[in-house]
């Protein structure tokens, strides 16, 4: 498995781009998201990466951060959901604006990815928030009981969102609680990543 590609970036055009690593360049498909994200051509670069294996070819796709990769993963897992549909998803939306709109349900935005539909958008909330609900009872987790500091919306709806990347509900709610209350739902979500990250 190919963990992540760091090297050069040498070219991109829609929803592609090649890295350079120790002469070899990797076509990675991605994301616009990521693409917007990427630095100078010639500069350097990391992108976490997938190996996509079929009978009909291999694929690779890279993401600029983890939480991307692990949408983009999620959403393979939904029925009738490829790696084209889950490119067009996170080309439209954040990682975080997609956890946000699967713990609340908002299929509408969802539904705004090219080619994807309202009733897409709906299974896909659907089957992923059922897959985490039986993925926490296997573990013998129940609903968090989210601290004081934690209990306003903003905070709530920030650590369900955690739980669709595939934090553990004390995981999220951990980080949640030590952030500024007056944040937005996203900017939470984003702090939230880069601290369980140990990014910061």
């Amino acid at each position: 498995m190919i963990y992540s590609v760091r090297g050069k970036l040498t070219h991109i055009e829609n929803n592609l781009a090649v890295i350079e690593c120790a002469g070899v360049g990797y076509a990675v498909r991605t994301s616009a998201v990521t693409i917007s994200r990427l630095p100078g051509m010639g500069e350097e670069t990391t992108l976490y990466t997938y190996l996509h294996i079929t009978e009909n070819g291999i694929d690779l796709f890279g993401f600029a951060d983890q939480g991307e990769l692990n949408c983009f993963k999620m959403l393979l897992g939904v029925t009738r959901v490829g790696p084209r549909a889950a490119l067009s998803v996170l080309s439209s939306v954040t990682a975080e604006q997609f956890a946000l709109a699967v713990a609340s349900g908002d299929a509408k935005t969802l539904s705004r990815a090219p080619g994807l539909g309202m009733k897409t958008a709906q299974r896909i909330i659907l089957e992923l928030k059922d897959k985490i609900s039986k993925e926490q009872a296997a573990a013998g987790i129940s609903m968090p009981e989210i601290p004081m500091a934690a209990s306003s919306s903003n905070a709530g709806e920030a650590i369900n969102a955690l739980v669709v990347l595939g934090y553990t509900q004390s995981e999220a709610a951990s980080v949640v609680t030590k952030l500024d209350p007056e944040l937005s739902v996203e900017d939470m979500i984003k702090k939230g990543l880069q601290k369980l990250a140990g990014l910061s």
